[in-house]
């Protein structure tokens, strides 16, 4: 008897399934898709290749032999299926598909669940999950999180780079959770970020070329090791976000790219699927099955591993059909705009499923143009995302501190510009990864001056970030001031802290994270013009920057920033009230590695008009320095 014919019963999932799934709709494919090991022993394989014209799953368990384990179609549904009674949890594996025109192709599984250790590439059979997690009361309080009103300080990690072995060999899961878990909750970050660590064959993409779009990459141990990580995060406080880029993927021959012979995720025309700046393909939106394959993929990361969140990459490469590409190189949409609807419409019923089936996971999208209503919801017309990373904000702050403090003065629109559009959205502040490789320097090499002068500069720029409206983002080495820009192929330079410099700025993050979380003013209103009100905003003259920030209850703090290295004494703000300002953060503090310079703890407030204020402060101004104060 074929054993095809016998198990037809056990390898068809259910009609409705399929049916979800060629409509765009099944947002949990993976239940279907993929190899799955069974309770009576075996392992149904399915996939989808409905162009091809013979498929068989060839693996260890059959010497790769083609002829082995044939599978059977699964009619117009495109899908192909079939028992491997011997195969067994652990094996390698891959489809052997044999295209229309006879060619021979061999590929990876693209719901598999696990993947085989680079430099190889095969699909692995993964045992069905058992992990016991202990974060139910995490899960339970993110839920109910007004997460609009709360800090979230996010650290961003590549975790090949954060910390290695003398040797070079990368921390697994396991080592990662007993040395950057406590760090990060020590450093005050509420959140960490993972920059992509989904399966992704060549370690210089710092996983933004994915080839496993269900498989957490085996460099770091097993899916059990990335969990026990995730829960230990969880039960130390901290969220975890993924990095995940639905936006494109590579066009290795063993991977999504032509799977059946054809163009099937992507789209056949290189005019719409083809990213000619990053040799990649661009998946199609419109294509329901594919549709159903990304919304899975983003399920499976939040349901199956409990991350908190997923920062989306790439946006804006997936809005635009003429994203770089010049005229001539791309096709309009049937209203003859430059508009992806499809990518549009893809986004929408993303967000709206992470919000509906996760309560107080969040979506953040890497979006760098002036597209409107990013971060709003989708029943108003928006793309749906919690937040967005406000580029025009790191851009320009950036630019700033990279000027020398004497020609600031004529710059200083470039800081305050960003309170004409700081509430059209939910903005994140970055100061991420791709600041601070290719050439652009580390944070602190982007600084002027001498090395005094750097570090002041950088403890005001991650002060400025700090006292800003907007959650923050911070990668990783930025917040010890590491001089080297970043690489991939590296750990951290760890040695620097030996510096007492460079533990300061540790210290002032610490601090500043801590001050942050616990001044409702610094947080409640971030996206809310409530919360935000300058002081003055005009001293270009001595390049001095002075506002307010306020709680929901009315409760305020006063931030005063002087960017140059000229020590101001008796300078003389507004302020809302009179009584007793203390000084809560001073980043000139001997602590930081500052000169120390400041108001002796507290300064009193005088009653009096000034600047549109009822009463009045007289300050000393550090150099290159920011201060806050708070009403005893």
């Amino acid at each position: 008897m074929n054993p095809i014919t016998a198990h037809r019963a056990e390898i068809a999932p259910s009609a409705d399934d399929l049916y979800l799934y060629n409509e765009g709709r099944n947002t949990q494919a993976y239940g279907m898709l993929g190899a799955h090991v069974q309770d009576s022993g075996g392992v149904v394989f399915r996939v989808w290749a409905p162009n091809a014209a013979r498929i068989s799953v060839v693996g260890e368990f059959n010497g790769w032999d083609g002829n082995a384990d044939p599978l059977a179609s699964l009619g117009a549904s495109g899908v192909w299926a079939g028992v491997v009674g011997h195969a067994t949890p652990g094996q390698l594996y891959r489809f052997e598909i044999f295209t229309a025109e006879g060619y021979r192709l061999v590929k990876t599984d693209p719901y598999a669940r696990e993947c085989e250790l680079r430099p190889g590439n095969a699909s692995r059979i993964a045992a069905p999950g058992d992990y016991v997690w202990g974060d139910a009361q995490w899960l339970q309080e993110r839920a109910a999180c007004d997460w609009l009103h709360a800090p979230m300080s996010v650290y961003e990690v590549h975790p090949g780079s954060w910390m290695r072995h003398p040797d070079g060999r990368l921390y697994n899961w396991r080592e990662l959770a007993a040395s950057l878990v406590p760090y990060a909750r020590d450093k005050g970050f509420t959140h960490i970020e993972l920059l992509p660590v989904t399966e992704h064959p060549l370690d210089e993409s710092w996983g933004y070329q994915t080839t496993g779009y269900f498989a957490p990459s085996s460099r770091f141990g097993s899916p059990a090791d990335l969990k026990f990580f995730i829960d230990a995060c969880h039960q130390a406080g901290l969220g975890v976000l993924l990095d995940w880029v639905p936006g494109h993927f590579p066009g290795d021959a063993w991977a999504l790219a032509d799977f059946d012979g054809s163009a099937l995720y992507e789209h056949a025309d290189p005019r719409l699927g083809l990213h000619a700046d990053w040799g990649t393909r661009i998946f199609n939106y419109g294509r329901h099955e594919v549709k159903s394959f990304l919304l899975s993929s983003a399920h499976w990361w939040l349901s199956e591993y409990h991350f908190d969140g997923l920062r989306v990459d790439a946006v804006a490469s997936m809005l635009y059909l003429d994203y770089s590409r010049q005229p001539g190189q791309w096709l309009p949409n049937r209203f003859g705009g430059r508009e992806n609807l499809d990518a549009i419409q893809f986004l929408r019923e993303l967000n709206a499923m992470v919000h509906g089936d996760f309560p107080g996971a969040l979506t953040l999208a890497e979006e760098s143009t002036a597209w409107p209503m990013v971060s709003r919801p989708v029943w108003l017309g928006g793309l749906g995302f919690s937040m967005k990373w406000s580029m025009g904000w790191m851009n320009d702050s950036l630019r700033y501190f990279a000027r020398d403090p004497l020609y600031r003065r004529w710059h200083h629109n470039e800081l305050t510009f960003g309170q004409m559009y700081a509430y059209s959205e939910n903005f994140v502040l970055p100061l991420s990864h791709d600041e601070v490789v290719h050439g652009k320097g580390s944070l602190i090499g982007k600084m002027p001056g001498d090395d005094w002068q750097r570090f002041a500069n950088l403890r005001l720029l991650l002060a400025w970030q700090m006292t800003t409206p907007g959650k923050k983002l911070l990668f990783m080495g930025c917040e010890f001031g590491q001089w080297r820009e970043w690489s991939e192929q590296r750990e951290l330079d760890w040695g620097l802290l030996a510096d007492g410099r460079h533990a300061g700025v540790q210290g002032l993050v610490r601090d500043l994270n801590q001050l942050y979380r616990a001044q409702p003013a610094l947080h409640e209103l971030d996206f809310e013009p409530a919360g935000f009100e300058w002081i003055d905003c005009h001293d270009a003259e001595h390049s001095v920057l002075s506002w307010l920030r306020r709680a929901r209850d009315g409760r305020h703090v006063v931030v005063v920033c002087n960017f140059t290295p000229q020590l101001r004494q008796g300078y003389r703000i507004g302020v809302p009230q009179t009584g007793t300002y203390r000084e809560v953060f001073n980043s000139d503090s001997a602590h930081y590695g500052g000169s120390n310079a400041g108001n002796g703890g507290a300064v009193t407030a005088y009653p009096g008009e000034w600047m549109r204020l009822p009463a009045s402060v007289d300050l000393t101004l550090p150099p290159l320095a920011c201060v806050v104060l708070a009403l005893d």
